[in-house]
């Protein structure tokens, strides 16, 4: 008897979340994603289509990321779409100042946040990571996205099309969450430029 009324209970309160979400207009999809509310911690920042991360000016070599937020149609550009990457140092390491709050514990500070405008573009202006210590995994950035009516959630790393340690049993393992995420720096100028377009709901699970 009591097992029968925990499962009423149970789903008396799903369907009173599934409500509010409709109310609220939020689609949850995506999936699990730990640490994506790390979307979130840019604080009093005012969030444009340009960034630089941290230590880019010391950095070397220097990358030019960008490219248009398009919507599922992969022709719209799309507004209002806040990205958050982060990576680790030229050591492989997720550096810390000491001080750091949230998710930023783990992220470290370099990291940087972007919101579009009309025309969907975004760039960040930062360097390129070292792969981990141990060499377990190719080097790559993490990137979050973050739509107005629908939960943050993660798409594919960018990794680098030379790394030897992207190996060909790592890259049929992407999903190309939004599209691959496999990148070929071009150089130009005083930096290394990666063109990467993003489609909203690309093999996103749960995306309408």
């Amino acid at each position: 008897m009591k097992t029968s009324i925990y499962v009423v209970l149970f789903l008396l309160s799903l369907s009173a979340c599934n409500s509010q979400n409709k109310k609220s207009g939020n689609q949850h999809v995506g999936g699990p994603c730990e640490g994506c509310e790390a979307i979130y911690e840019y604080g009093t920042k005012n969030l444009t289509p340009i960034d630089t991360l941290p230590k880019y000016i010391e950095s070397t070599p220097k990358l030019k990321i960008t490219g248009i937020v398009y919507h599922k149609d992969g022709k719209t550009p799309a507004e209002n779409i806040i990205l958050y990457i982060y990576h680790t140092n030229r050591e492989g390491i997720y550096e810390q100042l000491g001080n750091e709050q949230g998710w930023a514990k783990r992220h470290g500070y370099i990291r940087g946040w972007v919101k579009t405008g009309k025309d969907g573009r975004y760039t960040f202006y930062t360097f390129r990571p070292a792969s981990y210590p141990d060499r377990s995994e190719p080097e790559h950035i993490h990137i979050t996205v973050k739509e107005p009516d629908k939960n943050e959630y993660y798409i594919d790393d960018y990794c680098f099309d030379d790394d030897p340690l992207l190996t060909q049993s790592k890259r049929n393992r992407f999903p190309n969450r939004a599209g691959s995420g496999i990148v070929q720096p071009k150089p130009e100028n005083e930096f290394f430029t990666i063109r990467r377009d993003l489609i909203l709901g690309l093999n996103i699970p749960n995306y309408e």
